[in-house]
C-alpha cells in the first residue's frame, strides 16, 4: 500500500503563486507515475500534471502548462503554481500509479493511490 498525504492549499489573490506538496509513503516503489489532478466544484476530477518515476518526463494539461511546474524528488511531488487564476480553484489530489507499460494517464481511472486532496482557492 501506498499513502500520499498533500499540503499546501490555502487561499490566494489572482496572480499569485503556490506550491503544493505530496508526501508518498509506505511501498513507494509503486509511485511509478505520479500526478496531480483537480475537481473544482460541480466538475469532474481532470488530469492537471503528471511525471514519471525517473522525473524526465513530465506532462501538463493545456489549461495550465506555462504556469504550473512539476518535479520529484525521491518520494515527494511538488505542483508550483504561478500566474494562478480563479479558474484554477479546485481541490488538489495528488495521485500514483503503480509500474505500468503505458506510462502516463490522463484518466483518473488509471490511478491506484490517491491523497485526500487539498482546497486551492484562487480570489479574483
Amino acid at each position: 500500500q501506498v499513502q500520499l498525504v498533500e499540503s499546501g492549499g490555502v487561499l490566494v489573490q489572482a496572480g499569485g503563486s503556490l506550491r503544493l506538496s505530496c508526501v508518498a509513503a509506505g511501498r513507494t516503489g509503486s509511485t511509478y507515475v505520479m500526478s496531480w489532478f483537480r475537481q473544482a466544484p460541480g466538475k469532474e476530477r481532470e488530469f492537471a500534471a503528471g511525471i514519471m518515476k525517473t522525473g524526465r518526463n513530465l506532462y501538463y494539461a493545456d489549461s495550465v502548462k506555462g504556469r504550473f511546474t512539476i518535479s520529484r524528488a525521491e518520494n515527494t511531488v511538488y505542483l508550483q503554481m504561478n500566474s494562478l487564476k480563479p479558474e484554477d480553484t479546485a481541490v488538489y489530489y495528488c495521485a500514483a500509479r503503480r509500474p505500468t507499460s503505458d506510462g502516463i494517464s490522463y484518466s483518473p481511472a488509471a490511478y491506484d493511490y490517491w491523497g485526500q486532496g487539498t482546497q486551492v482557492t484562487v480570489s479574483s
